[in-house]
């Protein structure tokens, strides 16, 4: 049973350990070295329960074993009805299937914040990723081929999209 909640200032450094803790995968960010509680203020703050949600993910025991949010995209308001979407679950809670919940739970509430189109921007070799959005009936609407380097090996960008109103 996961419960969901308006992350807090408090809860920032735990978001950030979930956060570096899939650099090393090279799967799921670009960011190649770990990255600081005091780099991520600027974009906790760009978050707002009333517009564009950052939840923090509890099990039973109230324990955060993840969290999610919608950022705005690309910063214009013509575009205010979409987001993309971001989720992260820890370490030890990953491949139990608390992603398709979230994912979920996330389309479910989205309307409630004026959105209609959601984005998952993902990296092309990340196959779990591509696998859960699909389930949910996102679709591929762009690639980017080659756009990052990871140890030396290019990546590509998909980009899922799904509207949901």
């Amino acid at each position: 049973m996961l419960t969901y909640r308006d992350a807090k200032r408090s809860d920032l450094e735990k978001i950030t350990e979930i956060y570096n803790s899939t650099i090393a995968s090279r799967l799921v960010t670009a960011d190649t070295e770990p990255v600081s509680v005091e780099s991520k203020v600027k974009w906790f703050e760009e978050h707002s329960p009333e517009k564009r949600p950052l939840w923090v993910v509890e099990n039973e025991s109230k324990d955060i074993v993840g969290w999610v949010s919608f950022q705005s995209f690309y910063g214009r308001p013509a575009y205010d009805a979409t987001v993309e979407i971001s989720i992260y679950l820890d370490a030890m809670q990953r491949g139990k299937g608390l992603g398709k919940q979230v994912l979920e739970y996330s389309i479910t509430k989205a309307p409630e914040f004026g959105i209609k189109t959601i984005l998952g921007f993902i990296f092309s070799h990340n196959e779990p990723s591509l696998k859960l959005f699909k389930h949910f009936g996102f679709e591929e609407w762009g690639n980017y081929p080659n756009i990052a380097i990871l140890d030396g090996i290019e990546r590509s960008l998909t980009i899922l999209g799904k509207r949901i109103a």
